[in-house]
């Protein structure tokens, strides 16, 4: 699958701009007796990410995540709850972050990273008794976590520190000297990435003692190694990593390999031209799942679900006729068939299928709540030996708790219920799905609409177009607290799903690749019509954002048309050439977007890119980024900001210091990332009598 061009993490303060944000309401205590979801309740909301159900299916770990309003931070604990949702105690607290809790084969110990120590390290600790052993002291966190069968080992990933090249020889400083700091070298093509900064090494295998001991590394080179999965004998590890010699460069094209321990033979088990990854093997050791798929060349390509015998032979498909991009693949106990996750139509489902094919839904509306506006992210779920599962819950009126099912019944059940306490009191917008048909080809489109709380039709009510990001992603029926905190203030917020998002097969997601932006504008605007047919829109006050990709859409689309009353734009991309020779995915990605490099087609990506329509703009346009975001850097805001300028429309930027790509690492910038957008669009609203007449 091409990669996209969204993500998200990243402190600071917003400055000046901070006058911006809406004035509703104006306290905490007006806040409090609020019966809406506002800027308050945020920090007191809650969710649920990455259940571990016990190897009995008795038993359910889960990370619980908050933030704390004091330190301006997201933390993180363990929980333990039993299956049938009683016994639900912290197994670990305070402000820490706890996290990949994974249970011991026999389920008397579990396996965690956490921070309590200071730099993020592996842990592990009883179930019965609360004794913990700390296993690991990296220099850089570690990674993925997992058991050996025997319980005896355990295998993680972590980069591997490699020294910059020296090129330069200087004097040593003289004793207590205070000389400035040293230069950095860089010699790599792919030498930063989004929300980690500039990368100091190699991703890499290690294995070391379940009772602790010395962390022994098993891959080796410069190339990434994702995964670790033990073979059941203990004698091998799969794995996936690209290890061709411009991979930096080209476009993903990873194996599945295996790892002799501890000889270190290293063989690779697939060759296409094509991202292979997530291999798993199967009970019994006779077979490896995987994702995969044939390079295309183009935007997106749906991932399949392939089952290979365990030396590689008898590569195939298992549902070849999904259509759908599968993830997170698990075994069933008796090595006859696979669960996994998967997206249709906005709506992501857990779904069983059997080495024969035979795919079934087990059960959906998976999300963890808390991932930006409504783009699933956070999605897990694990299963017993047993067919007992356990999975993250999120519906559009349900933020995030833990739920329960079996594998043989239809059934589900709720056995958390984490924001009770701030719902309990609080009315949310309500959501409804809609269908419409583009103006560009008559294809139906599909949207989803939030309506203010205390919603009445018989009101006309500003309109608020929210574009997601990717473009190759999509939104769906799950909880959103940045639509919430929108509607709460008094809009109608329209989110649609336009062509190129995923979730509707591979040729509507590519109906825009070597094109984006580009047909997608007349599904969006489309959408709009279609919202204002209901009745209850005032088209005076028609607004517009979106981020990342979606905010690439935000500044085309006002090149295109000025009905919208204001823009905000948040983490953009305006000038594609700039975006490739300076963004930590814009090399990789060039094949899958593009008819080649910028030099040789620079026509066609100034043609694509929203700064060349800037000539046309008159929409008052405010523009957000993260001074640390390296998927869309700073300087794209910055060429879009002084073109407005240049041309006299009225537009301001905001800086966010230390944040990266989403502007998400820390809860007073997320916060004040949505009342920027709220506080803008409030200044530009005006009357009847003030719009003039303008559509």
């Amino acid at each position: 699958m091409a990669i996209g061009i969204f993500l998200l993490i990243q402190p600071g303060r917003a400055g000046w701009l901070l006058t911006l944000q809406t004035p509703r309401p104006t306290s905490l205590s007006a806040q409090e007796r609020s019966p809406f979801f506002t800027s308050q309740d945020y920090f007191n909301f809650e969710w649920i990410s990455d259940p571990q159900i016990s190897p009995d299916g008795k038993k359910i770990i889960y990370v619980r995540n908050f933030a704390d309003i004091k330190s301006d931070k997201f933390y993180s604990n363990l929980w333990i709850v039993n299956f049938d949702g009683s016994e639900n105690r912290p197994l670990t607290s305070g402000l820490v972050g706890d996290k990949s809790p994974r249970w011991s084969p026999d389920g008397s110990q579990i396996l965690y990273i956490s921070d309590k120590g200071g730099a993020a390290q592996l842990y592990t600790r009883g179930i019965d008794a609360d004794k913990t052993i700390q296993l690991t002291d990296m220099p850089v966190p570690p990674m993925n976590p997992a058991w050996s069968p025997d319980g005896k080992r355990v295998v993680f990933s972590t980069v591997d520190l490699s020294a910059p090249p020296t090129l330069a020889v200087l004097p040593p400083p003289p004793p207590e000297a205070n000389w400035a700091p040293p230069p950095v070298v860089i010699d790599r093509a792919l030498y930063r990435l989004d929300g980690i900064g500039y990368i100091p090494g190699y991703l890499h295998l290690y294995i070391i003692p379940s009772e602790g001991g010395t962390p022994q590394k098993i891959t080796a080179g410069n190339f990434n190694h994702s995964g670790g999965e033990w073979t059941p004998d203990g004698k091998h590890l799969i794995f996936s990593a690209d290890r061709r010699d411009n991979w930096e460069i080209t476009t993903p094209d990873s194996e599945v390999f295996e790892i002799g321990i501890p000889d270190g033979k290293m063989r690779a088990l697939t060759d296409r031209r094509g991202d292979d990854g997530s291999p798993i093997v199967s009970p019994d050791g006779k077979y490896i799942a995987y994702t995969g798929y044939d390079e295309k060349y183009q935007a997106d390509s749906v991932s399949e679900l392939f089952v290979m015998n365990r030396n590689g032979s008898g590569i195939r498909s298992l549902a070849p006729n999904l259509d759908r991009s599968v993830s997170l693949m698990k075994w069933a106990s008796d090595g006859q068939g696979l669960y996994f996750l998967y997206d249709d139509k906005g709506h992501t489902w857990l779904a069983s299928v059997s080495l024969e094919g035979q795919v079934k839904k087990l059960t959906g509306n998976i999300g963890d709540g808390r991932t930006p506006y409504g783009i699933i992210v956070g999605a897990s779920y694990s299963i017993s030996s047993n067919g007992h599962f356990a999975f993250t819950y999120s519906t559009p009126d349900h933020p995030s708790d833990l739920a329960v099912g079996t594998a043989q019944t239809s059934e589900v059940k709720l056995i958390t219920s984490i924001n009770e306490d701030i719902l309990a009191s609080k009315k949310l917008g309500a959501v409804e799905e809609i269908w419409y048909p583009s103006s560009k080809d008559g294809r139906r489109i599909q949207g989803w609409i939030v309506k203010p709380p205390d919603f009445s039709p018989s009101r006309k009510y500003p309109l608020i177009l929210e574009i997601h990001g990717g473009p190759w992603n999509n939104y769906g029926d799950r909880f959103s607290i940045e639509h919430q905190l929108m509607a709460s203030a008094g809009y109608v917020v329209f989110y649609p799903n336009y062509r190129g998002s995923t979730s509707y097969g591979e040729e509507f997601s590519n109906l825009t690749s070597h094109a984006f932006p580009s047909d997608d504008y007349y599904d969006l605007l489309s959408g709009v019509d279609a919202v204002i047919r209901n009745g209850y829109i005032d088209e005076a006050n028609l607004f517009i954002t979106g981020g990342s990709a979606g905010g690439v859409l935000t500044c085309w689309c006002i090149g295109k048309t000025d009905r919208f009353r204001a823009a905000a734009s948040l983490y953009p991309v305006v000038n594609w050439t700039s975006l490739v020779l300076t963004s930590d995915i814009g090399s990789g990605g060039i094949k899958n977007n593009f008819p080649g490099f910028p030099w040789d087609y620079s026509e066609f990506y100034m043609k694509c890119s929203p700064l060349s329509l800037v000539g046309n703009v008159k929409t008052p346009t405010i523009l957000i980024t993260g001074e640390q975001d390296f998927r869309t850097p700073m300087s794209e805001s910055e060429q879009y900001y002084m073109g407005l300028k240049l041309k006299g429309v009225e537009a301001v930027l905001v800086r966010f210091p230390e944040e990266s790509h989403g502007i998400f690492s820390r809860p007073s910038h997320h916060l004040s990332k949505v009342q920027h957008v709220i506080g803008w669009f409030d200044k530009h609203r005006v009357s009847p009598a003030q719009a003039g007449g303008r559509r």
